[in-house]
């Protein structure tokens, strides 16, 4: 048996390292390490509450406003507070705005460039990949980045700029929408869907999202025009459907209003979210060790010397269990068919993780011009919030790469405790104190690795799109 180590992985930015195990040529265990510690819970401690939400944005670039979201939210259920229904909408449709945009980014700019690589030179489907996607030279790239910059405009209005707004607060949101803005918003969500129709899916939006069965979906990909019906060939030529599981567990706090929180069982039941289930346990992360605690009692002091320990992440679990958050996570607990059939048929992959995003995308989208038609000009956005003196707060929402959740605790005005809980640390989880592996690590298992070998573990890796900078605080 040898061990190699793989990383970094970059894209988003290069803090990962895997170290593999490797027998015969496939992965007979895997350790995956957070080797970045950013200390934001740290930073946060001993500072005013509001403060929460200047800090916290600054964890990540690409999904600042679901960290500001979160921090808003944990403060609102600190002070009681609750949203006007204007301001419940524009909270909707900014957020939404970054996750589709992360959906749309991690398609074209992450994910997809993998496939050029020279491995697949033999496959009949390579040269036009690769001419589409190769990385800055692809010809996607030029219209996909003036998509994602129009699209992100809508951020300009709603939230006054991306990334790092201040415009979510407690009670709401600080840019009020008027009438003239309601119809250029209008503008930039049909030429978004108007390039996800006509480049990306290949179809109306409301067609794809009505299917309901892999058949259907393999049906409806071949032979079709658009960047997605082209991946969905190449995957099944490789066989993607059936690589990349993990334990099937799947958790969703729930987003927009739309798509309901939960916890999908593998005998197909889906449990009502109950928080006082989730806990972290540190026995292999550099933190000072002790028992699995709940997050609003969670600590978070570096022992960068500790026995055991091989990355910076702790160990998130739900009532003991091992689950994986993101889109699909999202779309198996909401009950959407074509989610549900592919993990039926083949568990948790490849090929249903990237799925689950153009579902996102195909259903998100029509559902924010109903939000923006339904919000009433010269309506409250927002409520003023008085934060008392001591208290806690949790706030819960979904990123693009599933469950974000704050969790704050406050004394004399001052910050006593904060803890934050990001969907790659729950994907990314290291080993348990029973040596239970996390998602990514069990995805790895029976890999192909080593030379000749296809990047079957970057595809992996990618399909859960992570983002380590905001694994670690």
């Amino acid at each position: 048996m040898t061990r190699i180590v793989l990383g970094p992985f970059n894209r988003v930015e290069g803090d990962l390292e895997i170290s593999l195990d490797v027998d015969a040529g496939q992965v007979v265990a895997a350790h995956v390490n957070a080797p970045l510690f950013r200390g934001f819970e740290q930073i946060l401690t001993g500072r005013a509450a509001a403060d929460a939400l200047v800090v916290v944005p600054r964890i990540c670039g690409i999904c600042s406003v679901a960290q500001s979201a979160a921090a808003a939210a944990a403060l609102a259920a600190l002070c009681g507070v609750e949203m006007p229904a204007n301001g419940r909408l524009a909270r909707h449709l900014i957020q939404a705005t970054e996750n589709l945009a992360d959906h749309l980014t991690h398609f074209y700019l992450f994910f997809m460039p993998d496939f050029v690589r020279s491995g697949y030179v033999g496959r009949h489907w390579h040269a036009a990949v690769a001419a589409r996607f190769a990385a800055v030279k692809g010809s996607a790239a030029p219209a996909v980045l003036a998509a994602r910059a129009d699209f992100l405009k809508l951020l300009g209005f709603l939230a006054g700029k991306w990334p790092h707004t201040l415009a979510l607060q407690p009670g709401g949101g600080t840019r009020a929408i008027g009438s003239a803005e309601a119809v250029r918003i209008l503008a930039l969500l049909r030429g978004f869907r108007a390039f996800l129709e006509g480049v990306l899916i290949g179809d109306a939006l409301e067609s794809f999202a009505a299917l309901a069965s892999e058949a259907e979906l393999r049906a409806w990909g071949e032979e079709r025009g658009g960047d997605f019906p082209a991946f969905l060939r190449t995957a099944y030529d490789l066989s993607l459907e059936r690589v990349g599981r993990a334990g099937d567990g799947f958790l969703s706090y729930g987003a927009y209003g739309m798509f309901p929180g939960g916890v999908w069982q593998t005998d197909g039941a889906v449990d009502a979210l109950e928080t006082g289930k989730i806990s972290e346990d540190g026995r292999h992360a550099w933190l000072v060790d002790g028992p699995a605690r709940h997050p609003a009692e969670g600590e978070t002091y570096v022992d960068a010397d500790k026995a055991g320990a091989y990355t910076w992440c702790k160990a998130p679990r739900y009532g003991g269990r091992i689950v994986e958050t993101g889109a699909l996570a999202r779309q198996v607990v909401a009950g959407q068919p074509l989610a549900r059939d592919l993990v039926a048929r083949h568990g948790a992959s490849v090929t249903a993780r990237v799925a689950a995003r153009m579902i996102e995308l195909a259903s998100v989208v029509p559902a924010m011009e109903r939000w923006l038609r339904a919000i009433v000009p010269g309506e409250p956005f927002c409520h003023a919030a008085a934060l008392p003196e001591s208290g806690q707060g949790a706030g819960l929402v979904e990123a693009a790469r599933g469950s974000l959740g704050h969790w704050l605790s406050i004394d004399r005005g001052r910050i006593e405790r904060y803890q934050i809980i990001a969907p790659t640390t729950w994907n990314f989880s290291p080993r348990d104190a029973d040596g239970r592996p996390g998602p990514l690590e069990q995805a790895l298992v029976g890999l192909p690795v080593g030379e000749g070998a296809p990047p079957t573990i970057e595809h992996v890796v990618r399909s859960f799109d992570p983002c380590m900078v905001c694994t670690v605080h």
